[in-house]
């Protein structure tokens, strides 16, 4: 998914044909709706859809026409563009869509946001927005639905195989064959002149049997630049010899309908011409994450040199079979492709008849290595140089590991790396969801989530990438739970839950949280310490956002024993505060009392004085509390004598504001007011702070940063878990 601005988005060849769609299109814009003749504004964004198979070139004359828009300057806002379909015919689903859409738009995106959430985002993202939405592939009314702005000044242009029943108001452009001369034209561009004007008839007739659908039109002039010295009448011979995918009872052959018919002879006549290295190479190009392929990955899955690669693309580029996708968007990376989509299920059943599955699942594996090493790479030339830099020119790990990988691997620059990963990622990311799926590569694909988080985090801004780290979370979790892999699993519920505790979803955090804890303290397996301790802790810090204090104070006191077992001084002294401030808001002052002076006696042992002073100062506000004056004012005069040693002026103003309150209660007026004076001299010192402002502190929540899933280690791995 992209959005841009306006540029050719059909590349540098001159778009033919579709006169006629065009014009219905152009005139399905000016067409009043049925809100506007029933007198009242529309209240969401006009439709249009092109509707056509697969091979009749729908994406690209919306793309053209989404193109033209643009350039009227009636949308100046851009185009954003997105796949509702997966290549393999699989639903994106509406969240993906819509979370992608929000961050071409800039907005940020919300990690873990459900459906309803992210399109209520969209949409109030688009209002007062003049944009044009291309929404390609679209199989159901459904999500396209969900995706429509309520803004009647954006433009929804919706590509489809069909009419969609429950969208209303819209009225489909039917995309076919091109007319005859257009056909004749496209044949031209990719096969030359000199044979088309030789034999005019035989060039007609070529047309006909494909169809006049472009996609078999491009593969039938692949095979004629293939055959400089054939005549056209040659390819006309052997695409009437080429079998009926239908069979005679009219049933469909391989999935492939009758009209689906001179796509799949044409595709068959292209195929036949490629050498056996090349045709491998294409049917291998099925496992490319989401159609999308370059020269490392199709030299990966195939076990060749990248330049070999880098030529056999070019050659499948020539033959009509891959797309450019410089040329098919305008941008990227001229060493990028696309299998397009009418190709794809013939190429997948290519891979299925003629690959054994041993071959497909090392070819898999070759190409998520290479993914996972080239973004090993892209990390490890981004780290900043070593302090050292002029006598050791490698200095850390990482960095001498990039040296000893071959050059085609590494990245000379870290805007090299940078430019890499930003016209990589869709593929990136799809090979994640496709390495989560499969189940036979898991240890490899956690490597990938493990590395690509990593990357995200360095090569993104927080936004987005907090919402791409947490769907390699999910998928983390997945595998993690078909592994039985406790400390992952354990690992990836913790982070998700804080991810959604950041997103402002403190119950979904909640239930992460408690599903950790049970997870890291399964009974069949040896306790899994940390996590258990963090997730009683994280257990208690949501039910205090909650404010339900009571559970709480309960959390952190289950949390409390285990940091005692496990010899952790500091997280016991934190605990013990947090249990302190918690029943302080209940006001179980006896029991407060009583944790805050364990918390000041460990930050003694630590030698955390500013601690120590605080901890202090809350026990001389629970004596206070408890109606103990005398002893309040000897505590938080022994908390002050602490804060003076650390300069914390706000703390020192705090504690003499409460020295003030506790002389007030013994009558002590003369030493009141001077603690309130100084609180005030204290106040005036300190900068940028709060000064005596006597509001309760709470408990501090830890800062969450964004943790990449665990790789998998020795220790993680179980037999069942290797690869």
């Amino acid at each position: 998914m992209t959005q841009q601005t306006v540029t050719d988005l059909t590349g540098a060849a001159e778009f033919l044909g579709r006169r006629r769609e065009l014009s219905a299109l152009r005139s399905d814009i000016a067409r009043a709706g049925l809100d506007t003749l029933a007198g009242r504004p529309a209240p969401r964004s006009r439709v249009l859809l092109v509707a056509g198979r697969p091979g009749t070139g729908r994406t690209a004359l919306a793309e053209y026409f989404a193109a033209r828009l643009l350039d009227s300057g009636d949308y100046p806002d851009g185009l954003l563009r997105a796949g509702l379909t997966e290549p393999g015919g699989a639903p994106v689903p509406v969240t993906r869509v819509a979370s992608d859409l929000l961050e071409a738009l800039g907005v940020p995106v919300v990690p873990g946001a459900d459906e309803e959430d992210a399109t209520a985002a969209l949409r109030e993202a688009l209002t007062g927005r003049r944009a044009v939405l291309l929404l390609d592939d679209v199989d159901d009314a459904e999500p396209l639905a969900d995706l429509i702005p309520d803004d009647r000044h954006c433009l929804v242009l919706a590509v489809a195989r069909g009419p969609l029943v429950g969208v209303p108001d819209v009225r489909p452009c039917t995309v076919g064959g091109l007319d005859r001369n257009t056909a004749v034209r496209l044949l031209v561009r990719g096969a030359g002149d000199i044979r088309v004007t030789v034999d005019p008839s035989a060039a007609d007739r070529l047309a006909e049997l494909c169809g006049d659908l472009p996609a078999a039109l491009r593969l039938a002039a692949g095979w004629l630049a293939a055959h400089p010295e054939t005549a056209v009448a040659e390819a006309v011979r052997r695409l009437v010899e080429t079998p009926d995918p239908v069979g005679e009872d009219g049933a469909p052959r391989d999935a492939v309908d009758a009209a689906e018919a001179p796509l799949s002879r044409a595709f068959a006549l292209a195929h036949s011409a490629l050498p056996a290295a090349t045709a491998r190479m294409l049917r291998l190009l099925a496992l490319a994450p989401a159609g999308l392929v370059d020269a490392h990955t199709a030299a990966a899955l195939v076990g060749c040199p990248v330049p070999t690669a880098r030529a056999t693309l070019a050659e499948l580029t020539g033959f009509g079979m891959l797309r450019s996708v410089v040329a098919e968007t305008g941008s990227g990376d001229p060493d990028q492709y696309r299998v397009p989509g009418c190709l794809a299920p013939r190429i997948g059943a290519l891979l299925d008849t003629l690959e054994r599955p041993g071959e497909a699942l090392l070819a898999r594996a070759r190409m998520l290595e290479r993914i996972v090493t080239r973004l090993r790479a892209c990390q490890a030339v981004a780290e900043p140089p070593p302090a050292n830099a002029g006598r050791d020119p490698q200095g850390s790990p990482a960095r001498e590991w990039l040296a000893g990988l071959p050059a085609a691997l590494r990245f000379e620059t870290p805007q090299d790396a940078a430019h890499w990963f930003a016209t990589r990622r869709p593929m990136l990311l799809a090979a994640a969801r496709t390495a989560a799926a499969g189940g036979e590569l898991d240890t490899l694909a956690r490597r990938l989530f493990a590395t690509l988080s990593r990357v995200l985090i360095a090569q993104l801004p927080p936004a987005p990438a907090r919402a791409e780290v947490y769907r390699l979370h999910e998928l983390a979790l997945s595998v993690a739970e078909r592994r039985r892999l406790t400390r992952e699993r354990a690992a990836a519920l913790l982070s998700l839950g804080d991810m959604d505790a950041d997103a402002g979803r403190p119950r979904a955090a909640l239930d992460r949280y408690r599903a950790a804890y049970e997870v890291a303290r399964n009974e069949r397996e040896p306790e899994d310490t940390d996590a258990v301790g963090r997730a009683l802790e994280s257990i208690a810090d949501t039910y205090a956002e909650l404010d339900d204090w009571q559970r709480a104070a309960d959390w952190y006191g289950r949390a409390l024993p285990l940091s005692q077992t496990r010899g952790d001084l500091a997280g016991t002294a934190r605990l013990h505060g947090r249990v302190g401030a918690a029943l302080i808001r209940t006001g179980e002052w006896t029991e407060a009392l009583r944790a805050w002076r364990a918390a000041a006696a460990a930050h003694r042992r630590l030698g955390d004085v500013p601690a120590q002073a605080w901890a202090l100062a809350e026990v001389a506000l629970a004596q206070e509390r408890m109606g103990r004056p005398e002893d309040a004012l000897r505590t938080g005069s022994d908390a002050l004598r602490l804060a003076e040693r650390t300069a914390g002026v706000e703390l020192q103003a705090e504690l003499r504001l409460r020295l003030a309150d506790c002389a007030e209660q013994l009558g002590r007026g003369e030493a009141a007011a001077a603690h309130r004076a100084a609180a005030d001299r204290l106040r005036a010192e300190a900068t940028g702070g709060t000064g005596g402002d006597r509001a309760r502190r709470e408990p501090e929540a830890p800062e969450r940063t964004i943790t990449p899933p665990p790789a998998p280690t020795l220790e993680t791995q179980t037999p069942a878990a290797n690869d």
